[in-house]
């Protein structure tokens, strides 16, 4: 059999060994049976220790000898009955009876003390004072008077039953501790409940009347099993958890209200006289004070339970920090005439591509790093929280002046250190925006200054900016922007414009780039540089780049159909990291193509630098974007900060290269160098090169000296709603 079902098999067994111990002879033969059992049961308790290993050994082996010293006292016991022909009392088998009860009690205080039962202990102290009264007024107390037994008899017969109050304050303790127990301390539970049950019942018939203890007897047997089978059982070798220390569930509230009733209950008993009652009164004394500090026990922890939610509910769970609601809470207590508090909002730069390609796992451990900096960064009477997402704040509760470049010196500072997360080493960036709180007495006025100032330093690319009443009227007329960007795109008030790409020294068009203009019914013909940027922090950006991409496909494929072979050969279209960041652009690309008919190589899209620079999605769009067989253009290139080494990760067929060295090429100097050597990197690499920005005859001439086979710029023509107008452009063109 499997050591886990052993103690199964130890039960069945023992059921059938008292069905024989029952049919055997009354006398010797039942008694030899019945040591036999018992010494069975220690044996048992022994090989369950042995088989299970417990981490609280000592404890069954206290319940081992406390079982074998009852087996000894019987033996004793049938000794002066079947050998001297004596029924002494009290006799040496009475001393090896009650020598058991310390063993037992020392075993189950092992027991509790390792549940650690905590405030369980008053509720053990009730239920145990007044089972004990119980036992006092029908047990202990009538054995005590007994006019017709001997001292020593008295005593020894109060003994019985002081080791059973004893047992019965410990069960109490072991049934009320608040946990559901394991099924080996529920087995040991029963072996000790009918272990009370029959010596209490032993010593009731023997004062009350003269009936059989053969039922009895058999209830000690099973008691031997229960014990036997508890050390059997295998979850006797685990280490018992439950529920809170202290939980008072409804089975609790009726156990403690009925055993707190028993005192007043025995008053109203016909055979309590004048010396019980004195016992009974200062039982009711002992209960009240224990319910007393049971309930301040309980009062208490409500009081730190409600402490811990409250902290909880103000501190934000992954990093601990304070959360916005706290937050809020401190700049609200700050603002008063006294004080001249400060808020920092601050906003982490390419977090969202962290969480995009490393997981939100390593977000998150970069959060949490990140966060204890912050901490260790202010002053410890300043408070840091997170308010959400990559957003973080600091609230600087008396700021000195020069107090706040100091402070965000070294929130930068802290930032630029790289941080480790696992096997990565992670480079973070913010932009950080404050606010003054002086005269305000509205903590969400000092936080929404703090968020335009933080969006305010992101826009101009600066790590920090201070608010002032001049980013309010920007960001009003941004909003009132956005607003009608919207409506524009509604009203369908936007129109595409296309600048010719030419071929050299012929000048003949043979690519357009799409760009796009607001027809805004009031201010005329509005450029892209007014409205495309307000658009990209909005979102707008991402559904008017969309309908951009559609028009440009199927303008191609409407020139294509028109004008045969001298249809532009490739049409160009922007695309920003905002749309690129999007889950759907792909599907976008390989829609627009399939229902224009534009085949995917007359296509190209353009992309900056600093789009692709950091990675992530956007680089993964453009490798699938490549896989339909559209071209990559890599614009204004030279400008970034690693374009070289884009050129290793970017899947690039076109090169634009910046008008920034395009201006001064016909002057000897850096800018032809620089223009020669991208033209060469260029044809290096099998890569088209075009330059950008030509204005002047002198430049294309220039360009074609070096090398350069295409161009573009207002040289050759510029962005107008049809460039076939003119099928071909002369290099002198206007």
């Amino acid at each position: 059999m499997r050591s886990g079902r052993i103690w199964l098999g130890w039960l069945v067994a023992g059921v059938l060994a008292l069905a024989g111990w029952r049919l055997l002879p009354e006398g010797l033969p039942q008694d030899i049976a019945y040591n036999v059992i018992g010494l069975a049961s220690v044996a048992a308790i022994l090989a369950g220790v042995r088989i299970h290993r417990p981490p609280r050994a000592a404890m069954w082996l206290w319940f081992a000898a406390g079982q074998f010293v009852w087996v000894i006292g019987d033996l004793v016991y049938e000794f002066y009955e079947y050998v001297l022909q004596q029924e002494p009392y009290p006799s040496i088998a009475d001393a090896f009876y009650l020598s058991a009860y310390p063993m037992m009690v020392v075993g189950l205080l092992t027991l509790l003390r390792a549940r650690r039962i905590g405030s369980g202990f008053i509720d053990a102290a009730i239920v145990g004072t007044s089972l004990g009264l119980v036992l006092w007024i029908f047990v202990i107390q009538p054995i005590a008077v007994d006019s017709d037994a001997s001292l020593l008899e008295r005593l020894i017969g109060v003994a019985y039953p002081a080791g059973d109050a004893m047992l019965l304050f410990l069960l109490a303790g072991l049934f009320t501790d608040g946990r559901k127990g394991s099924p080996s301390s529920r087995l040991l539970g029963v072996g000790v409940l009918l272990l009370l049950a029959s010596d209490i019942s032993f010593a009731v018939l023997s004062l009350y009347s003269d009936g059989n203890s053969a039922v009895l007897d058999a209830a000690f047997l099973f008691s031997y099993l229960f014990w036997a089978a508890a050390a059997l059982h295998p979850s006797m070798s685990a280490r018992g958890e439950g529920r809170p220390e202290g939980r008072m569930t409804r089975r609790r509230l009726v156990l403690l209200a009925c055993t707190s009733l028993f005192a007043p209950g025995l008053l109203f008993l016909p055979t309590v006289d004048a010396s019980r009652r004195y016992a009974i009164g200062a039982c009711g004394i002992v209960l009240f004070l224990l319910v007393l500090v049971r309930l301040s026990g309980s009062v208490a922890m409500v009081q730190r339970q409600s402490l811990q939610l409250a902290d909880l509910a103000m501190r934000d769970d992954l990093t601990s920090l304070a959360n916005r609601r706290r937050f809020e809470q401190e700049v609200r207590a700050v603002l008063v005439p006294t004080k001249r508090p400060h808020v920092l909002l601050l906003d982490l730069n390419g977090f969202k591509e962290v969480n995009d390609d490393l997981g939100h796992a390593v977000g998150d451990g970069l959060l949490i790093v990140l966060a204890e900096r912050l901490r260790n960064a202010v002053h410890p009477d300043s408070l840091v929280a997170r308010m959400g997402g990559d957003e973080f704040a600091v609230l600087l509760p008396n700021a000195r002046p020069g107090d706040l470049p100091v402070v965000v010196e070294r929130l930068t500072g802290t930032l630029h250190e790289a941080i480790r997360v696992g096997e990565h080493e992670l480079l973070i960036s913010a932009s950080i925006g404050s606010a003054d709180g002086t005269g305000l007495d509205d903590p969400f006025e000092v936080l929404r200054r703090a968020d335009i100032a933080m969006y305010a330093a992101k826009k101009q690319g600066v790590r920090h900016r201070e608010y002032d009443p001049g980013l309010d009227e920007r960001a009003s007329a941004e909003a009132q922007l956005g607003a009608e960007l919207r409506a524009a795109l509604d009203a369908q008030q936007f129109r595409l414009f296309f600048q010719p790409i030419v071929t050299l020294p012929e000048g003949r068009m043979v690519a357009v780039e799409t760009l796009v203009r607001w027809q805004h019914p009031e201010r005329g013909l509005v450029g892209p540089v007014d409205f495309i940027p307000v658009a990209e922090r909005n979102g707008l950006i991402v559904e008017l780049g969309a309908w951009i991409l559609r028009s440009a496909c199927f303008q191609a494929a409407a020139w294509r159909d028109e004008y045969g072979d001298r249809a532009p050969e490739r049409v160009s279209v922007n695309a920003s990291a905002r749309q690129l960041g999007q889950q759907g652009f792909v599907d976008l690309v390989r829609e627009a193509l399939a229902a224009s008919g534009l085949p995917a190589s007359a296509l190209a899209i353009e992309v900056t630098e600093t789009a692709v620079f950091e990675g992530g999605r956007a680089l993964e769009a453009l490798h699938q974007i490549r896989a339909l067989g559209v071209r990559i253009a890599l614009d204004d290139f030279g400008t970034g900060h690693s374009s070289l080494g884009l050129l290793q990760s970017v899947p690039v067929d076109i090169l634009k290269v910046d008008k920034s060295f395009i201006d001064n090429i016909t002057a000897s100097g850096r800018h032809a160098v620089i223009a020669t050597s991208l033209i060469d990197i260029g044809n290096g690499l099998g890569l088209t090169t075009v330059a950008e920005g030509v204005e002047t005859a002198e430049q294309a001439d220039e360009l074609y000296r070096l090398g350069y086979r295409l161009a573009q710029g207002y040289h050759f023509g510029r962005p107008v709603p049809d460039p076939m107008m003119r099928l071909t452009l002369p290099i002198t063109a206007r």
